[in-house]
């Protein structure tokens, strides 16, 4: 997935708005004129590097002078203890950055590690681990590229995406005798474009109502994986499998082995854990003197 540029500098702006459109009234207190300084942000932990255009960004944004040499690129693996990026110049302005700055890398990263800690899961399975929408508000692009540098497909990115039919669309279809059924054939005879029509059923009755619907792909919400393995035996090949609902590092390779096309998994941007990822600041070697 390509870099989404746009929605990087909107998100640093954004990120640098909230935290010191007023001020750092800390550094503000306790330095009056430029300290030459230098820092170093190091990985604590083995992981993925999701974020680093957004922190150079940030950087960069708060003080345009800084000197930046990065040392990694988003999408490279990391090593705990290895250099991410170096930066140098005044150290009022790093301490201003250092927040945002690092509040990108720990979360990206995390994404992005955590994704390919699942993608590595499934290895030597002919499936897909997918993202959702359960992504912070503004942050989707970013969330879901972070997932992609992870290794992970892209679910929709908006709800004009795809057609999608879920549990709450399908309770308006109650009074139906075969609501799947019903909605299915309805989303496929309106649908403006081709676009793929997935159906969420939640026992094997509903995967046969599905069948006879036609969809694209049929969502197999909460399943256990023998459950799983039957529904791919009734499918036949007839629709595209996914997985969906409870999902975790435990049980994902058990999914994938029951016959799963696609595994989606909303824990990828909704839970992920913060990557350990930390800046470490100290006077420039040239420049030992004490702070004015």
């Amino acid at each position: 997935m390509k870099l989404p540029t746009a929605e990087v500098r909107r998100t640093v702006r954004l990120g640098l708005e909230e935290d010191v459109a007023q001020g750092d009234a800390t550094t503000a207190a306790l330095f009056s004129s430029s300290v030459s300084a230098q820092a170093t942000i190091i990985a604590q932990q083995p992981l993925i590097v999701a974020g680093m255009a957004a922190a150079v960004q940030t950087f960069l944004l708060v003080d345009p002078s800084l000197q930046l040499s990065v040392c990694t690129r988003d999408g490279d693996r990391a090593k705990n203890g290895q250099t991410l990026l170096q930066i140098e110049g005044d150290g009022r302005s790093i301490l201003r950055a250092e927040r945002v700055a690092l509040n990108f890398l720990q979360h990206l990263s995390g994404i992005a590690t955590l994704t390919d800690h699942f993608c590595r899961a499934v290895r030597g399975y002919p499936v897909s681990i997918l993202d959702t929408r359960k992504t912070l508000p503004g942050w989707r692009a970013l969330q879901k590229w972070a997932v992609a540098l992870g290794g992970g497909i892209n679910h929709r990115q908006s709800l004009s995406d795809g057609i999608l039919i879920k549990d709450n669309h399908l309770a308006l279809f109650k009074k139906s005798r075969r609501p799947v059924e019903q909605a299915c054939r309805l989303a496929r005879r309106n649908r403006l474009t081709h676009l793929p029509i997935i159906v969420e059923v939640e026992s094997l009755a509903e995967v046969h109502q599905a069948l006879a619907g036609k969809p694209d792909i049929v969502l197999l919400d909460n399943m256990t994986p023998n459950m799983v393995k039957r529904a791919v035996g009734i499918i036949k090949n007839r629709a595209q499998v996914e997985v969906s609902g409870g999902i975790t590092l435990k049980n994902v390779r058990a999914m994938a082995a029951a016959g799963a096309d696609r595994i989606s998994i909303g824990a990828l941007t909704h839970s992920a854990p913060a990557a350990a990822v930390s800046l470490i600041l100290s006077l420039a070697q040239r420049s030992r003197g004490r702070p004015s």
